[in-house]
């Protein structure tokens, strides 16, 4: 189906925002959100429950429903928001959920994406969301069906999902959103590691960051044991780094995150800050867009982090863009024993080359454990 009459159904239900956080199965559908003129008052939220709540105010003002974009891995971030709020048996607000299907059962897909994959239309199902699949073969017959009991479900005060499989959505469009930064961000990961000891812990963050400190690792270490790769749950490397440093003070966590992960939960950033752990160094490698999607601008493009760590508490905060800039922050924070936040600056963009791990997740998490705590295995 093509992008622009995909958009024209939504605007034919009476949808005038759109909110969400961007997949690459639905990359046709995000280029065109990234147009200037697409018709829409359009918001990138800290995550996807977010977008729940900012479609129920919305409502609440225009008596509009709003249509909601996100990844399947983000239903798990919506499911208080529908069911405490939007619920016919609460408030019974109406919403458009538009969901890129990632892990779809017979399909191959990283690691992260199996399990939910093979849980969506069930977890929807029990939240008793009525949901269509949109796919390669859906016929312009069953798509005008589809948002037909898309405008049932929304004139009854119901949510209604579309599930969107990869290449079910097409379109000759191609926006790249760019930054005005130099720093490659692969060559700040380099450096990081340089600049740690073998004791020290690494903690990564999903999406590219993650397959590039497997790479980098292996480069200039030889091996990736040090580092735990948090392939899923994006925004939450904080935390299990934190896990770690509080439970082993003898040895320093390199938290390494990017902005989009940072900013999904946030809150974290202000239990980090009054946790106080000194041998806790949370890195945010800021190219303003969530990049491992598909490259659109996060909600906080622009967004000082370093600021808001302070704030929140940390010890040592910093905000870099170049490669003497970061050896020197990284010398500065190898010694001190506080809490610190390091903000870089890099630009979009990866090699095309670039691989992924060849182990499985549980092997990763046993190859890491063997070589920080061996004695408690």
């Amino acid at each position: 189906m093509k992008v622009e009459d995909f958009i024209k159904k939504i605007k034919s239900l009476g949808i005038t925002t759109i909110a969400g956080v961007p997949d690459s199965a639905l990359q046709p559908f995000c280029n065109y959100l990234n147009k200037a003129e697409h018709g829409f008052t359009h918001f990138v939220p800290a995550n996807e429950g977010a977008a729940v709540g900012l479609a129920i105010g919305s409502y609440l003002a225009t008596k509009k429903p709003v249509c909601i974009y996100m990844q399947n891995s983000g239903i798990g971030n919506t499911v208080n928001p529908v069911t405490s709020l939007a619920n016919k048996a609460v408030y019974d607000i109406p919403m458009l959920l538009i969901i890129g299907w990632r892990g779809e059962p017979g399909k191959k897909d990283e690691p992260q994406h199996r399990f939910m994959g093979e849980i969506t239309k069930e977890m929807l199902d029990v939240m008793e969301i009525p949901n269509s699949i949109l796919s390669l073969d859906t016929t312009p017959r069953e798509a005008e069906e589809m948002f037909a009991r898309a405008g049932e479900a929304l004139n009854d005060y119901k949510q209604y999902a579309i599930i969107v499989k990869r290449d079910a959505l097409e379109s000759d469009m191609a926006v790249v959103y760019e930054n005005a930064h130099t720093l490659q961000r692969e060559e700040a990961i380099a450096e990081i590691i340089k600049s740690i000891s073998p004791e020290d812990v690494i903690v990564s963050t999903t999406g590219k960051i993650s397959r590039e400190v497997y790479e980098q690792c292996d480069k200039i270490t030889g091996h990736h044991k040090q580092a735990f790769l948090t392939v899923g749950g994006m925004g939450h490397a904080g935390m299990i780094a934190f896990g770690i440093a509080q439970e082993r003070k003898d040895k320093r966590v390199y938290c390494i995150e990017g902005d989009g992960a940072v900013f999904m939960h946030m809150g974290e950033l202000a239990f980090l800050g009054k946790q106080g752990a000194e041998n806790l160094v949370h890195i945010c490698l800021n190219n303003d867009a969530h990049e491992s999607v598909g490259g659109m601008a996060t909600g906080a493009a622009g967004q000082d982090f370093y600021k808001i760590a302070k704030a929140c508490g940390y010890g040592y905060v910093s905000c870099i863009n170049d490669v003497e800039m970061l050896k020197e922050e990284l010398t500065k924070i190898n010694r001190q024993s506080k809490p610190a936040f390091l903000e870089v600056k890099v630009k979009i963009g990866a090699r095309p080359e670039l691989g992924r791990p060849k182990e499985s997740a549980v092997q990763n998490r046993d190859s890491f454990m063997e070589y920080h705590f061996p004695e408690i295995l």
